[in-house]
C-alpha cells in the first residue's frame, strides 16, 4: 500500500531533482574589465621599451669593446681633432640663416602692403566715382530747381526731349529696322491703302494693301528676303503668297501663277509669281500688302511705289 506523501515532501523532492539537474551545468557569465585590460597593455608596453633599451645599451657596449682598437686609434683621434680645430664661423652661419628668414618675412610683408595699397586705390576710385555722381546729381537738381517758376538763361546742358512716336510711326520704324524693301512690280497704283468707295459691291471698302496695275503674266519680284509661309489659291486673295521675315509679313495676292511653294526661302528680287486676276478681283493687278505682327500698314509709307 502506497504511503501518502505530504506536500512539503513533494516540494523538497522537486528541489532536490532541480539541484541535481543543474549541478553540472552552471551559468558561465563572461565579464569584461576594459579598464584593467588597458592598464595591462600599457604596463606591457613600458616593460617592452625598457627591455629594448637595456638590450640596445648592452649591444652598444659590446660593439665598443670589440672595436676599441678603431675607436681609440690614431686615425680616429686625428679625425676628431681636425673636426674640433676647424675654424667654423658660427657668426656667418647665423647671419646667413637670419638673412634668409628676414627675406621670407619681408616678402610676406611686402605682399601684404601691396594688397593693402590695391585695396586703398580701389576704394579711392570708388570714392571718386561716388563724388562725381553726387556732383552730377547736384547739378541736375540745380537745373531742375532753376526751371521751376522762372526762365533758364543757359540751356546748353539741358538734354533734348526724345520725341514720342505714335503707334503707326513706331510700327513703321520697326518694319524698316527688320527688312529692306524693293518695288515688287512696275505699274501705276490703281487703289490705295485704307478706306475707299468702290463701285463694285464685292470689293471691300477697307483696303488692307496697295493695288499695282500691270499686264497679265508680268513677273512679280520678292520685295524682301524671307520664308514662304503660305502659298495658296483659296479665299478672296485667289492665288497668293505670304513671305515672313521676323515679325514682318508681305502678301502678294490675285496672282496668275505661283513660282514658289510653302517652306521655300526667297531672296530679294527673286521672281516668285505672275500678275493675275484670281479671287475677288476686277482686273489684272498685284495686291501688295505689308503687315507687322499681323497688323496692316500702308505700303507707301514703307517704300516708294
Amino acid at each position: 500500500m502506497d504511503r501518502t506523501i505530504s506536500i512539503e515532501e513533494k516540494i523538497k523532492r522537486a528541489e532536490e531533482i532541480y539541484a541535481r539537474r543543474h549541478m553540472n551545468s552552471p551559468n558561465n557569465t563572461a565579464t569584461f574589465n576594459l579598464g584593467n585590460s588597458e592598464k595591462k597593455n600599457i604596463g606591457l608596453l613600458k616593460k617592452s621599451i625598457i627591455q629594448m633599451s637595456i638590450c640596445l645599451f648592452i649591444y652598444l657596449g659590446v660593439y665598443i669593446v670589440q672595436n676599441n682598437n678603431y675607436i681609440f686609434s690614431n686615425d680616429f683621434i686625428s679625425a676628431v681633432r681636425e673636426l674640433i680645430n676647424t675654424d667654423t664661423n658660427f657668426v656667418e652661419i647665423y647671419n646667413n640663416i637670419s638673412g634668409v628668414i628676414s627675406n621670407i618675412f619681408n616678402n610676406k610683408k611686402n605682399n601684404e602692403n601691396e594688397q593693402i595699397e590695391q585695396q586703398e586705390q580701389s576704394q579711392e576710385k570708388i570714392d571718386d566715382i561716388n563724388a562725381k555722381s553726387k556732383v552730377e546729381d547736384k547739378d541736375n537738381n540745380e537745373i531742375s530747381d532753376a526751371n521751376i517758376g522762372g526762365n533758364v538763361e543757359n540751356t546748353d546742358n539741358i538734354p533734348e526731349e526724345i520725341p514720342i512716336l505714335s503707334e503707326e510711326e513706331q510700327t513703321i520704324l520697326n518694319i524698316k529696322n527688320t527688312a529692306t524693301f524693293i518695288k515688287p512690280v512696275e505699274g501705276p497704283i490703281s487703289s490705295k491703302y485704307g478706306y475707299r468707295n468702290p463701285t463694285t459691291s464685292t470689293v471691300p471698302k477697307n483696303h488692307t494693301g496697295t493695288d499695282i496695275a500691270a499686264n497679265l503674266g508680268t513677273k512679280i519680284l520678292s520685295s524682301t528676303d524671307g520664308e514662304v509661309v503660305i502659298a495658296s489659291s483659296e479665299g478672296d486673295y485667289g492665288n497668293h503668297i505670304k513671305v515672313q521675315i521676323g515679325d514682318v509679313s508681305v502678301i502678294y495676292a490675285h496672282c496668275n501663277k505661283l513660282y514658289v511653294k510653302q517652306g521655300d526661302r526667297v531672296v530679294q528680287g527673286q521672281e516668285i509669281a505672275e500678275v493675275g486676276s484670281t479671287g475677288n478681283s476686277t482686273g489684272p493687278h498685284l495686291h501688295f500688302e505689308i503687315r507687322f505682327c499681323e497688323k496692316t500698314i500702308d505700303p507707301e509709307k514703307i517704300l516708294e511705289l
